[in-house]
C-alpha cells in the first residue's frame, strides 16, 4: 500500500471513530435537562458540520492528481485540526 493510500485510510479510520464519538454525544445530549440539551445540541451541530468538512476533504484527497497531492493534503490537515478542535470544546462541556 502506498503512503497516500495508508494516509487517506488513517484519515477515514479516525473519521469513523469521531463518527462514533458523535453518536455517544447524541445519546448523552438525549438525557440531558431541557436547558443542557439545547446548548449540546448546538455543539453536536457544529461537530456535524466539521465532519462534514472534513470528510468532503478526504473525498477531494482521494481523487487529487500527483500534483495537487501536497497542497490538498494540507487542506485535510488544517480541516482535521478543525475537527480535533470543535471536538475537543464540545467534549469538555459535556463532562
Amino acid at each position: 500500500m502506498s503512503q497516500r493510500d495508508e494516509f487517506i485510510e488513517e484519515m477515514k479510520a479516525k473519521l469513523d471513530e469521531w463518527n462514533a464519538e458523535i453518536d455517544k454525544l447524541t445519546a448523552q445530549a438525549r438525557q440531558a435537562s431541557d436547558d443542557a440539551r439545547v446548548k449540546y445540541q448546538e455543539d453536536i451541530e457544529q461537530l456535524k458540520k466539521r465532519q462534514a468538512e472534513t470528510q468532503q476533504r478526504l473525498e477531494e484527497l482521494r481523487h487529487a492528481s500527483e500534483e495537487a497531492w501536497d497542497t490538498v493534503r494540507q487542506g485535510m490537515d488544517d480541516s482535521w485540526e478543525l475537527m480535533r478542535k470543535a471536538f475537543r470544546d464540545a467534549s469538555s462541556r459535556f463532562k
